[in-house]
């Protein structure tokens, strides 16, 4: 039968009580600093959300920019047809002034109400 040799019992290490006075003084040094991290995140002139904001505001004012340049191009394309492109120029005699071509074409007009006659009894 083989005997084991006993091990020695582990050295107590001796447990240091942290007083009441160091545990509030780590809470004040921990809200301390996540004051400052908060400060440094959101806080001074322009904080985070402002930031955020702002590239918003910047995206949606360029989305306008681009809309509107692209009716300025639309516009531009479409004064340069009316003022030099007879077929253009003649639609729009037909279509807004009522223009006919010569003496064979009649214009005829139609009206969505009919005119009122007098009714007899």
């Amino acid at each position: 039968m083989s005997v084991k040799p006993r091990r020695a019992a582990p050295a107590k290490v001796p447990v240091k009580k942290v007083e009441g006075k160091r545990i509030v003084g780590r809470v004040v040094v921990a809200a301390m600093a996540l004051s400052v991290i908060a400060f440094a995140v959101q806080g001074g002139e322009y904080g985070t959300t402002d930031l955020l904001r702002q590239r918003r505001t910047i995206a949606r004012e360029k989305a306008k920019v681009d809309s509107l340049e692209q009716s300025i191009a639309r516009l531009q394309a479409r004064k340069k047809a009316v003022e030099g492109d007879p077929l253009v120029q003649e639609r729009i005699a037909r279509e807004e002034f009522g223009m006919v071509k010569g003496d064979r074409e009649l214009l005829y007009r139609f009206t969505d109400s009919l005119p009122e006659t007098p009714r007899t009894p």
